[in-house]
């Protein structure tokens, strides 16, 4: 026996589950996964339940890696987004759970040729436990960055990324981007797995192995960020009832922010935040309104941002303004990222009469507009505040936007989760995703919301203040200003692209190889 046949033989992995214990790990995967995730937070759950979902794909057919994935996708979703169904009832859960669960469900058909094409390719030490796990870490990742941009801009809500908001892997995002985190922890819960499987390999090698890629992992430190000056900035959380369909009079959730306010009377700001929608509907057009915001920003000799609802013509924008003191509105910025099927319907000529049969069709009465040329930042008292509303922190393209084209020095992230309910997981979960945006970019951030969860977010990611849900409260801190580019702010388009690209021509060449040599044997 040859040295290289030895070693193929030790390194060979176990035979495919049988299929009813496939169809078990799935479901088991699809229902420990959401314990990684806040409010739970028990990140390390992620890289048992990946392994699970990745093992129940391998030997599958297409047909029932669909089926696999689909499961799996299905229950993380209902169980991870459940909040949907506080104010808004079940069908908008169950849409928008087939609809993830349709994007799993490929992207298990997508890991079943990874694993049929390239687990026979991927022999020996390298091949097995760094070959195969990155491969289906690149082909999880391909799926992930597919479902979180198509279509209308996709759902990007669950990302393995976002399960490390409080583990040691979060400080990577300053290197990889959160694209390039969920690649690391898909491709780390793949090599778990293989150690487990390759059972002939040595038990001492194995655990080396493991052993050295975790101290890789957590030993790599957040990319070195210099800060450049700092800003004394006042948040206020009103505790308003502003949902969609919650009951309030005019002027009720305005008057909840001037009262909050009153907190931080009399001391020295440079800037002041107020949640999306503090300022309800078309503030630039109501003279009392803006007086009220020029009384506040005036007050504390310091600008204003704060959310409201603005028009153009026919177009509606969920927008921020800068007020400065004794100018009024002086900048705009109109959400880029509106939620589809909640700030706006698409296709709304084929859907709106499916949805009024429904009897859902109040819920989205208008549609939000977009500006693409509304720049994600403004110039608040010489430095530059990126901003992003609500649903726009998890769009990776806007905070490199942010900071690459407009050079923001702190981020400004106002929302509004009243649609959630009191306690809701949709709040910290959102945090999470802000924590990660922080340490990514490097920057200071601002999460300020009607009713929680707020809090300011140094640039590691770790919390310097917070409010409790449903309370008004006001926060007050000096935040640290940074002009550093990280790298995965820098290069994390190019990250994202190369990974899919990567996935998709490794399938492409392995799936090339296995019909060359099928076709040689069946010549021979």
């Amino acid at each position: 026996m040859t040295v290289g046949s030895a070693t193929a033989r030790r390194t060979r992995a176990r035979l495919p589950l049988p299929t009813a214990y496939a169809w078990a790990a799935a479901i088991a995967a699809g229902a420990v996964m959401p314990f990684a995730f806040q409010p739970f937070d028990w990140w390390p759950l992620i890289l048992p339940a990946v392994a699970l979902a990745l093992v129940a794909l391998r030997g599958r057919t297409l047909g029932a890696a669909f089926g696999i994935g689909f499961v799996t996708g299905a229950l993380f979703f209902l169980l991870h987004i459940q909040w949907i169904t506080v104010y808004l009832g079940p069908v908008p859960l169950i849409a928008l759970t087939a609809w993830m669960a349709t994007w799993w469900g490929l992207g298990g058909m997508a890991l079943a040729l990874a694993w049929r094409w390239g687990e026979p390719r991927m022999r020996g030490p390298v091949g097995s436990f760094l070959g195969l796990p990155a491969l289906l870490g690149a082909v999880w990742t391909l799926r992930e960055s597919a479902s979180a941009t198509v279509p209308w801009g996709g759902f990007a809500w669950g990302r393995l990324a976002h399960s490390q908001a409080s583990s040691p892997l979060a400080d990577t995002t300053s290197w990889v981007g959160l694209t390039g985190l969920t690649f690391l922890v898909a491709t780390a819960s793949a090599l778990v797995l293989q150690l487990v499987l390759h059972h002939r390999t040595i038990l001492r090698r194995r655990l080396t192995i493991g052993a050295a890629a975790l101290i890789l992992l957590v030993a790599i430190p957040a990319f070195p960020v210099e800060r450049s000056g700092s800003l004394r900035v006042g948040a206020v959380q009103g505790a308003s009832e502003a949902g969609l369909l919650a009951p309030y009079t005019q002027g009720e959730i305005l008057q909840q922010h001037v009262d909050a306010t009153e907190a931080l009377r009399g001391e020295e700001l440079d800037l002041l935040v107020w949640p999306e929608n503090a300022a309800e509907f078309f503030a630039d057009e109501s003279p009392r309104t803006m007086a009220t915001l020029d009384r506040i920003a005036t007050g504390f000799d310091a600008p204003l941002v704060v959310g409201t609802v603005t028009r153009d013509g026919d177009d509606t924008y969920n927008a921020l303004l800068q007020v400065e003191p004794g100018e009024g509105a002086v900048a705009e910025y109109r959400k880029r990222h509106p939620v589809p099927f909640a700030e706006y319907l698409p296709q709304r000529e084929v859907l709106a009469p499916i949805l009024d049969a429904l009897g859902f069709l109040e819920l989205i009465p208008r549609d939000y507009s977009v500006d693409p040329t509304s720049a994600n930042a403004f110039d608040v008292a010489g430095t530059i505040a990126g901003v992003a509303i609500c649903f726009d922190i998890v769009d990776d393209a806007l905070a490199r936007e942010m900071v690459l084209d407009h050079g923001a020095e702190i981020i400004l992230a106002p929302t509004n989760n009243a649609d959630f309910g009191r306690g809701s997981a949709e709040n910290v979960q959102q945090l999470a995703i802000a924590q990660l945006r922080a340490v990514e970019a490097g920057r200071a951030l601002v999460n300020i919301s009607t009713v929680g969860t707020s809090a300011m977010i140094a640039p590691d990611g770790t919390m310097v203040d917070r409010l409790p849900q449903y309370e008004p409260g006001a926060m007050l801190e000096e935040l640290p200003l940074s002009t550093t580019v990280t790298p995965g702010i820098r290069l994390g388009a190019w990250i994202d692209l190369a990974l899919s690209i990567g996935a998709a021509l490794a399938l492409a060449g392995f799936g090339a190889a296995h019909l060359v040599q099928r076709k040689g044997r069946a010549d021979a």
